[in-house]
């Protein structure tokens, strides 16, 4: 609850808002699960290395769920993240490779192919009106043919500045660890994962402070209403694919930093995850509320779980298919509770 003053100069309480509630609820299952890791499972969740992991390993994901949560604030969805992110791997790795080229050309032909997929998409979902199911539907099959168009056949990259640069740690102080042989062990997060945080502020204040953010939540709150307060619809759903599609470039990137090759199979699924942790991380999918400081706990919950899952030693696949279900019904079903509230008040 916020407190304000009102024109009497009373103090009266102003409820929550729906996006705030969820974020909390994010904020608090994240750390109670972790902190049930660190007592009952023990073992690595102890050392700060195994949270930086988390980061390393879902970098990529958390800038793939920023930009599907601001289409799904809009009230769309974006399904072609997944094989956009291949598609931009095998393109900087046969760039890198066999075409002569350097880190910025890699990451300038990136950018290109996630601006190109959300120039194309946006404009047939935003202007022609057609399905964002179905736009993307068809830009993932194309994204998923173009890679093996690329390049069939999977390999790891060699050229120098590229791996250097992939090989890069930065070690954070005082998070270390003394190994059993009694040896310090350094601490680290990778390249991507700056790139990862600095991606969350950046959309975070955004949608915060900013007209086009709040363009965002209008849009996806009451299209009808957004039209009569001035706001230009179609235009701000088409920044919103536009903006979904160079942050699945950086992501492609991110990702391709992180793994080092190109192949046809690379980021196989990413686009559930994403969409995943979007609504864990309390994006309504039928727009209108969200908070990207929740997509990246949504993300941070969601390898979390599957981390439990794999310590406890249910390896196979369908446990952790299972958990994340489970996972997702449960904030499906907070978020209608909070709908319900909503309505409630309302009335």
């Amino acid at each position: 609850m916020k407190i304000k003053v009102n024109r009497k100069g009373n103090l009266e309480r102003v409820p929550m808002s729906d996006t705030n509630i969820l974020l909390l609820i994010t904020i608090i299952v994240f750390f109670a699960m972790y902190l049930a890791a660190m007592i009952f499972i023990g073992r690595g969740f102890l050392r700060f290395q195994t949270f930086f992991n988390i980061l390393n390993e879902n970098a990529a994901l958390i800038i793939l769920s920023c930009g599907m949560s601001i289409v799904m604030i809009t009230g769309g969805i974006d399904i072609s993240v997944g094989k956009l992110t291949a598609l931009v791997c095998m393109s900087a790795a046969v760039n890198l490779d066999y075409q002569g080229g350097n880190v910025m050309t890699a990451v300038l032909l990136s950018l290109g192919i996630g601006l190109a997929f959300g120039l194309v998409q946006g404009y047939l979902v935003a202007y022609l009106d057609i399905q964002p199911f179905i736009v993307t539907l068809a830009g993932m099959f194309f994204a998923k043919g173009m890679t093996t168009i690329v390049n069939s056949t999977q390999f790891n990259v060699q050229n120098e500045a590229f791996v250097a640069l992939k090989n890069t740690r930065i070690y954070v102080p005082g998070t270390g660890y003394v190994n059993r042989l009694g040896n310090y062990v350094p601490a680290y997060i990778e390249i991507g994962v700056v790139v990862a945080l600095a991606v969350v502020v950046i959309l975070f204040i955004l949608l915060r402070w900013t007209r086009i953010g709040r363009s965002f939540y209008a849009v996806g709150g009451n299209t009808q209403s957004a039209n009569m307060l001035g706001i230009n619809v179609k235009r701000t759903k088409f920044i919103a694919y536009l903006l979904c599609g160079f942050l699945a470039g950086i992501g492609g990137f991110v990702y391709f930093l992180h793994v080092g090759s190109g192949a046809p199979s690379h980021a196989t699924g990413a686009e559930m995850n994403a969409i995943a942790s979007s609504i864990i991380g309390g994006t309504m999918l039928s727009g209108g509320v969200g908070n990207i400081a929740g997509t990246f706990f949504g993300v941070l919950s969601l390898s979390t779980i599957k981390n439990i899952v794999a310590l406890l030693g249910l390896d196979d696949a369908w446990w952790t298919n299972i958990t994340v279900a489970a996972m997702i019904c449960i904030f499906l079903v907070v978020q209608s509770l909070v709908l319900l509230r909503k309505n409630k008040n309302k009335a």
